[in-house]
């Protein structure tokens, strides 16, 4: 194991993807000689040349569907959105071609793009650079949507990503970028399967499944509550599409509880699908309701300490845990 930050972990999958497969090329705003806005392409402009690392005017719409296409016809683009919410100039292409042209061909024709970008509240942001939309695009048939939160995570799931046969959204919050983990030496080639989740902490008392930066927040609080006597399990699914609905099952089945923190909104969200399965398939597991933590349904503000009220923090999540071992 070495340790390595969060995004030199997945430029690395990127770089070795791209030196074992020439049909693997990147596209996007800045991610040619400069690096990419977050250094996700930092270093491969100068080995890899113009041709595979291509610099493009703000036209999100355009070159998703110039990818889409050469996606159809063999290649293997990899679009850097920078901010995620940029995506959403190309919504249209990404939901009827992109997503569908599978299931068009009878399966004759791949889809093998990868799209990232940065989400997530932090750093005042605002609003238009805040955005996590990952339980929309879960909702669409044909994305695999993918949130990795550790390091070993972020090569191991863009491995995946890069030889997937699918179009795959590759999501990293913007206050994960820093930090650092283990990560295995670069000949054991780990590619992380999509749809398995990774139990971060075991416990008996409460399983919590996070999302993304609260992943993190959880396990802090987890801490805390350890020397409070409550023990709480929690569960990083690591892809929402698809969703490890078991793991969490086989958790609530030991736990009788369960709270889903994610910064992202409430209404319609990836805790509003998890409550919905665990109450359909393991109601007779649970001793309380389902719960869940969200972030406030509310634009993402600018002001440092606005963008803090509207997000879940770590005592949050504290009194959340209680409250719901309480009932």
């Amino acid at each position: 194991m070495r340790e390595l930050t969060y995004t030199t972990a997945a430029r690395e999958a990127l770089d070795e993807e791209m030196e074992r497969d020439p049909a693997i090329f990147v596209v996007g705003e800045g991610i040619g000689e400069r690096g990419g806005n977050f250094n996700t392409t930092l270093g491969l402009y100068e080995k890899y040349g113009p041709e595979r690392l291509r610099d493009t005017p703000i036209v999100e719409r355009g070159f998703v569907g110039m990818c889409t296409g050469a996606a159809m016809a063999g290649a293997r683009p990899v679009v850097d959105f920078m901010f995620f919410d940029f995506v959403l100039d190309a919504v249209g292409e990404m939901i009827n071609q992109t997503a569908k042209i599978q299931y068009m061909s009878s399966g004759r024709l791949k889809m093998p793009l990868v799209m990232r970008g940065a989400i997530g509240v932090g750093g005042s942001s605002a609003t238009h650079h805040s955005g996590n939309y990952y339980p929309f695009f879960a909702h669409i048939p044909g994305w695999r949507v993918v949130m990795p939160t550790t390091p070993r995570d972020a090569k191991g799931l863009m491995k995946t990503a890069l030889r997937s046969d699918d179009p795959v959204l590759y999501l990293e919050h913007k206050l994960l970028f820093n930090i650092k983990g283990e990560v295995p030496e670069i000949d054991a080639d780990e590619a992380i399967p999509f749809g398995l989740a990774s139990i971060r902490r075991q416990g008996s008392d409460i399983t919590v499944v996070a999302m993304t930066i609260m992943v993190q927040r959880t396990l802090d609080a987890a801490a805390v509550l350890e020397n409070e006597g409550i023990s709480v399990e929690v569960i990083d699914p690591r892809s929402v599409a698809p969703l490890d609905i078991d793991t969490i099952l086989e958790s609530v089945h030991k736990t009788g509880r369960l709270l889903v923190v994610d910064e992202d909104f409430a209404p319609c969200g990836i805790g509003a699908e998890i409550a919905a399965q665990v109450m359909e398939r393991a109601f007779d597991d649970l001793d309380a309701p389902v719960r869940r933590l969200n972030g406030l349904h509310s634009p993402v503000p600018y002001s440092p300490a606005l963008e803090a009220a509207v997000t879940p923090n770590r005592n949050q999540t504290i009194e959340a845990i209680k409250a719901l071992i309480a009932e």
